[in-house]
């Protein structure tokens, strides 16, 4: 039992590297689209007007990836022209082979070797920790708001964040609050601060964890006018603490976004934390954890490991033996049981890919135990 503050952040879709993310997973979603036993990592970056689409590809699927990028911009809110350049090739033979040969012989081989992590916690209804999930609350609600208004002073580039004051462990008070927005010109820093704090944060904050010493930072730096690719670069995948946990929960390294589920650096972290979830909805313990661990084109795990911090009801290893009881971490077996090959993913590219009820991995099951 400690006191601390935890600090998370989350962006909006018109960050850089937000902007990578969703044109990844929208080429991703076509492709499944058209076939849904597509292998597929085809990643973005963006500069100013330019756009690189870069990655391999083993599909059946046409895509056109020039419009997808060009698309997906427009409708975050950017309206300039952009060019588009495309460098995808086929999956090296060796790793295909290596993946293909299990699949073959009726299993899915993992399409890498890596570590993933899954994380839970009973801090917030959707099991979140409660500094990202507060910070996604308020980048969700400053997207909200722009698209409300035609003519919104606000534009599509954003930054939230959020520290949470824990005393013995357990949500005491919001110390600061910390939210950016790309902005219109002519538009006065105090006409910002008012329309942020009245209708970004007042909606998204519970009032009995503000005080008189809440510290609210709204832009900062002062104006905010260049934004998305013209203020700075983005590139798929450099969001990967804000797409997890915001720091709290361990991540394996690997990012989520253009990777197709068979690449289990995305599906079995969304198994990992289908598992946490359930422990802790079903009042085993507090605060779980999962790692676990794959060699490339084996199906199978080479480890799991779950760990409660000292909150688990049961011992870890009573834990552990309860998920391998009901839950079956081989790679075929995640896709199917979350429904994995399918055009689900453009969703998940904003506001974290944890704590959504519409997605598979976010279910609660009945528990044999």
């Amino acid at each position: 039992m400690r006191d601390y503050l935890f600090t998370s952040e989350s962006i909006t879709e018109g960050h850089p590297d937000k902007i990578c993310d969703q044109i990844a997973d929208s080429i991703l979603d076509e492709a499944l689209r058209q076939d849904p036993n597509s292998k597929m990592a085809v990643e973005a970056t963006i500069k100013d007007d330019f756009v690189l689409i870069y990655g391999e590809a083993n599909t059946s699927a046409k895509i056109d990836y020039e419009q997808i990028a060009k698309d997906t911009i427009k409708k975050i809110g950017y309206e300039e022209t952009y060019e588009v350049m495309v460098k995808v090739n086929k999956q090296s033979s060796e790793i295909n082979h290596a993946v293909t040969a299990q699949e073959n012989e009726g299993e899915i081989g993992a399409g890498d070797q890596g570590i993933m992590f899954g994380f839970a916690c009973a801090e917030s209804d959707e099991y979140m920790p409660a500094p990202i999930y507060y910070a996604h609350k308020l980048a969700r609600q400053l997207a909200k708001v722009r698209k409300s208004d035609p003519h919104s002073i606000l534009g599509p580039d954003g930054k939230t964040q959020v520290s949470v004051e824990y005393e013995d462990d357990h949500i005491k008070r919001i110390d600061t609050i910390v939210v950016s927005t790309q902005h219109k010109k002519e538009a006065t820093q105090e006409e910002i601060r008012e329309l942020i704090m009245k209708e970004v944060i007042a909606p998204c904050i519970e009032p009995e964890l503000i005080d008189a010493s809440t510290k609210f930072l709204i832009n900062p730096s002062g104006s905010f006018v260049v934004g998305g690719s013209f203020g700075d670069s983005g590139t798929t995948g450099r969001k990967i603490v804000c797409d997890t946990y915001g720091g709290m929960g361990r991540i394996g390294g690997g990012c989520f976004s253009s990777k197709d589920p068979t690449k289990v650096d995305r599906s079995a972290a969304y198994y990992c934390r289908y598992v946490a979830k359930n422990i802790v909805a079903h009042g085993l313990a507090h605060k779980c954890e999962i790692e676990v661990a794959y060699a490339i084109g084996k199906s199978k795990p080479v480890s799991l490991m779950v760990e409660t911090f000292g909150t688990g009801t049961k011992s870890d290893e009573e834990i552990l033996a309860i998920i391998k009881r009901n839950f079956n971490f081989e790679v075929g077996n995640i896709l199917k049981e979350l429904d994995l090959r399918k055009p689900i993913y453009a969703k998940t590219s904003c506001y974290g890919h944890f704590g959504d009820p519409q997605f598979t991995w976010e279910k609660i099951i009945d528990l044999k135990y």
